[in-house]
């Protein structure tokens, strides 16, 4: 307990703390929990009980994804909610309320509403954290096996974990051993990456006597490795045991999240737990986004609070100026209240009350019914039977509440071409071996030729069924036994990382990391080159009917900056063979020189394959000797060993060997478009929504996929194409430069001329030039080209450049953009944008995950803008601005008041009717509006785009309609007040009792306030719902049945202190002229709006009103015409008919009008 101790110990922790979560290298010791990682350096004058305590904590395996816990939960969300201005100044208000001398309120007036907004944010973050709280205790209680049976949550650092078939991992665990012969263990990465194929994974080749369980307990090996960090697909470490070292990758790893497949045990060294997992790393917080209207909002309020400052400063000068003339002559018989000695400290106690009696102008519901708004939206967005996509059996979801305004106010749509814009479903179309192409038309052609499909199956037993090619003279290539046909479909067979599963004997089931890949092996397997099986020496295939196994020798990895990948195999005849399959960009420029003609041809049908939109690879192999093999994986060993810049160097030894390739073909694999994609787009284009296409696919393929999609057209002036490597390149005029239009000799408009150009352009780009575009010094004009066109493609861009553009955009433009993808690559992209939609495709969920929204079909993305996104800113905007008119109606009164009652802080209202104005009154029909209001029908809005355009232009909620609403509401306040105030001053009841008293006055205001703003709320109430009639007219009768119920002598005799007002409600009702000033004060405050909003709509309409004009009159006469010419005989009735019509009192003419009428008043409200 000694209060010095105690802070030496929490330094300590911090400091300790510090260290490790800063540590620049693990060390992990098998067996061995109390294992120091961290160096000694950091420990002097800390106890060692401590250290081994704290690093306990460290490295516990326990998680936690919640916020709160019992102890906490108070503190904790109070601090969180008052981090709001809003609560904070109520706050303060309830503190101001407490003191007598400025208090003219009682504290209930403030502290009810504020106990309600908070306890229904508290109860709100309570039920998600309990449910995050449930969560972790499912995951912290797993049975796990750490040569005893073990919790999840007690699983150390150090510990040997035994995993069964099915299981989960429970930590990042280094593989030592497995039941599957040569150390193998097979795993699902669902949830790390969303990939469903099984992968495989390697212990380490340590040996075999880890085999056995009874060894297992006394592995003593040290393990020297990276530091926790978030990147799945890397790991560099050392394992040190007996002497020896071993090199540790990825391939040896097992990360939390992974499911054991097909594989009877196994068991792992914990080398990461808890938080320092690479799932929890990879579970940082997600950047939150607000929108545009929050952000008003909230200079809105400091302005508004701004405006209440000053009526304060107003009241409390008239209070100084009263006091010193008028109220000094009352000295005698009404002195100041202590401590109020002279008129000055009068008026800044008047201040301070006037402060809190006009605190309504800064309404404390706000916030709450906007996030419950908010929440209506989203659930409409889940329960859309329309963005219901049957073939996968995915619903949309709204994945946050906190962007559905901004939906209906996007300007740029980012998109990725694969799985997004296609379907990511592939089918090997077209090939080129050695100079022959082969394969005839695509999906998306017209070609009769492809008619006749061919059948493999007298060929080839094993062939696949279900695929599908059309030219037969690539069959009779491989049956004739051409070379460069067979070795072109072995490489196929070889070089790759396919899975496969033999169900039964000839029935396959291959898993591919990439559609792409398990086409290709597909492909292969059809034309007689069968992969069967692989263990990690081996690969074995059955070719032409003969199995045939590989020695495979070295995989040389796949990834986004080699863009190949090679095998090097040793076939039973003893030749070493690399087999080299990758992007032509990269790959034909390693070729043997030898091939300079081969590689043109070659590289004419690259192109024309592109032009069709197919995705292309270029194949290449190269003849090893065993000499030059030597030498090769003798480097190659030496660089998968090292400890510093292992990927480089192992980067440096496939570099080396991947040279002087003889080049075999390339092929051209289909990726079909998917349904609605090319209307989608063209009705974005007429929402003034702008498409980008960001994709990594080469540019030929990119372009034809934007001619398809209709993104790029012939209409078009003309279509800039940008490939310069150099900065030079760009530098000419705008970003162009040199570049030529493409099909056209004139360059690139320079940017000054950008906001003057007339017509449609198009925009290509490269990666190369991309990224000279996005330099400090170019991206201005960047912009300006890219935005003045109304199509962009940039093809060849890697993840990070995705995410660069769109803050480019966010940065000069100051738009509202969406990024909408379905892989791993999108993910930065989508977390860039400012709304992130996430498509449920064939690259697994990371793109879903990181999103705000998903659905499983890009066509889906018209219905969230055009239909949920624009009704969702229209329902906002009109809750806004009512919002603010009503209360600034109800709260102005006091200030008018105030110049009446000796600047005294009376209040106009009793309290109880100011407590329940916001959350009982009127707080109902506005969430009904809110939630439930439309102008056009959903199918209107997507026959007509350009109802989508207010949004972009943040046309109905700026701080113009802003500076209206408040108008509207201080010209209310003015007639609630004075009509009142001028009728009732000399009114007297039928007994000839004056009227002219306070109680009666409140009574009168406070009811035509009611009524007033509730038929406001009835004329901006645009689509009428059972739900809004209920509470529109709910709340009218509510407030007499409770003004009624607060005016009654039983609540008085109860409360005789707290009612003051008893029998006022009933009296003042029951008076003629009360109902006569309320209905004119009632009649002044809305026939001018009516008026207003009726010649709006006749002299300048606007494209919605013109829209529900056309659906109302045509619902009108689709309703009244078929009713008359039901019982029409002949087409002289038609004649009558119209006849009548246009007589001027014909009672058709009256019966069609009064129909039209009928069928339109929610137009006409």
């Amino acid at each position: 307990c000694d209060p010095v101790y105690f802070t030496f110990v929490c330094t300590s922790f911090i400091h300790l703390w510090l260290c490790v979560s800063a540590e620049e290298e693990r060390k992990v010791k098998a067996n061995d929990r109390d294992y120091v990682c961290v160096p000694k350096s950091h420990f002097c004058c800390i106890p060692m009980n401590f250290i081994f305590f704290s690093l306990i904590l460290v490295q516990s395996n326990c998680i936690m994804t919640s916020k709160y816990n019992m102890l906490t939960f108070l503190p904790v969300n109070l601090f969180e909610q008052f981090q709001e201005v809003a609560n904070t100044y109520f706050l303060f208000l309830l503190i101001l309320q407490l003191i007598p001398q400025i208090s003219s309120l009682s504290w209930f007036t403030t502290i009810v509403p504020l106990a309600l907004v908070l306890s229904i944010t508290a109860v709100k973050d309570a039920t998600d954290d309990y449910f995050r709280h449930r969560s972790d205790n499912q995951v912290n209680n797993h049975q796990s096996q750490v040569l005893i049976r073990e919790r999840w949550m007690n699983v150390r650092v150090g510990d040997i974990i035994k995993l069964e078939n099915n299981q989960s991992v429970v930590a990042d665990l280094l593989l030592l051993s497995s039941s599957e012969p040569h150390g193998l263990c097979y795993i699902e990465t669902a949830e790390l990456d969303g990939e469903t194929n099984v992968k495989v994974r390697q212990s380490v080749s340590v040996p075999a006597e880890l085999g056995d369980p009874n060894n297992l307990a006394t592995f003593n090996g040290e393990v020297v490795c990276e530091p926790p960090n978030n990147k799945l697909d890397r790991f560099c470490g050392t394992l040190y045991w007996r002497d020896k070292k071993y090199p540790l990758t990825n391939q040896n790893m097992l990360l939390r999240g992974c499911v054991l497949r097909n594989t009877e045990a196994c068991y792992g060294l914990v080398i990461f737990a808890g938080p320092d997992t690479k799932l929890m790393q990879n579970s940082g917080r997600t950047k939150f986004k607000r929108t545009s209207i929050d952000r008003l909002m909230n200079t809105l309020v400091l302005w508004i609070f701004g405006f209440l400052v000053c009526m304060g400063v107003i009241l409390a000068v008239g209070n100084a100026v009263w006091e010193k003339e008028v109220g000094s002559l009352f000295q005698s018989y009404l002195p100041w209240d202590p401590p109020v000695d002279n008129f000055l400290f009068s008026a800044f106690l008047s201040f301070w009350s006037y402060v809190i009696i006009l605190n309504t102008v800064v309404p404390i519901s706000l916030y709450v019914s906007v996030e419950v708004i908010r929440l209506g939206h989203s659930y409409f967005i889940n329960w859309d039977r329309q963005m219901f996509c049957s073939q996968c059996n995915t619903a949309a979801e709204a994945r946050t509440t906190t962007l559905n305004e901004e939906l209906g106010q996007v300007e740029y749509v980012f998109s990725d071409k694969t799985g997004t814009l296609t379907q990511n479903i592939m089918s090997f179309n077209k090939c080129s071996i050695n100079g022959q192409a082969y394969g005839k038309g695509t999906s998306r052609e017209k070609n009769t030729e492809r008619s006749k499909r061919l059948d493999f199956t007298p060929f080839n037993p094993l062939a696949n069924p279900d695929f599908c090619f059309y030219d037969e003279k690539l069959l009779e290539s491989v049956k004739v036994g051409d070379w460069h046909s067979h070795e072109y479909f072995r490489l196929l067979s070889l070089c790759h990382t396919v899975m496969s599963e033999e169900k039964s004997e000839g029935e396959l089931v291959y898993k591919a990391q990439s559609p792409d890949e398990g086409a290709l092996v597909k492909a292969a397997r059809n034309f007689g080159f069968v992969f069967r099986s692989r263990t990690p020496g081996t690969i074995t295939t059955t070719e032409l009917g003969r199995t045939v196994t590989y020695s495979l020798l070295a995989i040389l990895d796949f990834n986004n900056i080699r863009k190949r990948m090679s095998v090097i195999v040793r076939n039973p005849a003893g030749r070493i063979r690399l087999y080299c399959k990758g992007a032509d960009t990269v790959l034909l420029e390693r070729l043997h020189p030898c091939n300079q003609e081969l590689m043109t041809i070659t590289s004419d049908h690259l192109n024309e394959y592109a032009a069709d939109g197919l995705r292309t690879l270029a194949l290449a192999y190269r003849d090893v000797s065993e000499e030059e093999w030597e030498v090769w994986s003798e480097s190659h060993r030496s660089a998968d060993k090292a400890v510093d810049c292992r990927e480089d160097r192992l980067a440096a030894a496939y570099d080396k060997i991947e040279q002087d390739m003889m080049l075999l073909g390339a092929t051209a694999i289909e990726d079909k478009l998917q349904e609605g994609v090319s209307e989608t787009i063209a009705l974005l284009s007429l929402a003034n929504i702008k498409v980008w296409v960001l994709t990594g696919d080469k540019q030929e393929t990119a372009v034809n996929i934007g001619y398809s999609c209709k993104m790029l057209t012939d209409d078009m002036m003309e279509v800039f194409t940008i490939s310069g490597r150099t900065v030079q390149r760009q530098e000419g005029d705008g970003v162009a430069g040199d570049d030529q239009l493409q099909g056209s000799p004139c360059p690139l408009p320079p940017t000054y001329l950008m906001d003057n150009i007339s017509g449609e352009f198009g925009l290509i780009i490269n990666g190369h030039s991309l990224a000279h575009a996005l330099e400090a010094d170019m991206e201005v004009e960047f912009v300006s080209t890219a935005c003045a066109c109304k199509a962009v493609i940039c093809c060849r861009v890697t993840p990070l450049q995705k995410a660069q553009v769109v803050e480019l955009i966010k940065k000069h433009k100051k738009a509202v953009t969406l990024a909408i993808g379905d892989g791993a690559n999108d993910v930065s992209m989508i977390k860039s944008a400012h709304i992130g939609v996430g498509i449920s495709g064939q690259e697994g969920i990371q793109a879903v995950l990181a999103s705000d929204y998903s659905f499983a079909q890009f066509r889906f993305l018209q219905r969230l803008l055009l239909v949920h996104g624009r009704w969702s800113y229209l329902r906002m905007c009109r809750f806004l601005c009512y919002f603010f008119y009503k209360n600034f109606a109800f709260t102005m009164v006091h200030f008018w008041f105030g110049f009446f009652c000796g600047f005294s802080a009376q209040t106009v209202y009793d309290q109880f009717f100011i407590t329940l104005y916001n959350i009982v009154y009127t707080s109902l029909p506005v969430l009904a509006m809110g939630i439930f209001d439309q102008d056009v029908p959903d199918h209107r809005s997507l026959e007509c785009p350009k109802l989508y355009e207010p949004g972009q232009l943040n046309l109905l909620f700026n701080k113009k309609e802003f500076f209206i609403c408040i108008a509207q509401g201080i010209y209310t306040s003015v007639v609630l007040f004075f009509m009142p105030y001028a009728v009732l001053s000399n009114a007297t009841q039928s007994t000839g009792v004056p009227l002219a008293d306070y109680q009666t006055f409140a009574a009168t205001t406070a009811t035509a306030l009611v009524i007033v703003v509730s038929v406001q709320i009835a004329l901006d109430t645009g689509f009428w719902t059972v739900i809004n009639h209920v509470f529109v007219w709910g709340s009218l009768g509510l407030y007499f049945t409770i003004m009624l119920a607060l005016h009654s002598q039983t609540l008085f005799r109860i409360f005789p202190k707290q009612f003051h007002f008893v029998g006022c409600a009933q009296s003042t009702l029951l008076q003629p002229v009360v109902w006569l000033t309320i209905a004119l004060a009632t009649a002044i405050c809305i026939v001018p709006v009516l008026a207003f909003r009726f010649l709006k709509l006749d002299l300048k309409p606007q494209l919605s009103d013109t829209v529900r004009t056309h659906l109302c009159v045509s619902v009108a006469i689709t309703t009244v015409i078929p009713r008359y010419f039901a019982v029409c005989l002949s087409i002289h009735d038609f004649a009558d008919f119209f006849g009548a019509l246009f007589k001027g009192n014909s009672p058709i003419r009256s019966i069609f009008l009064c129909e039209i009428l009928r069928n339109s008043c929610f137009f006409f409200s």
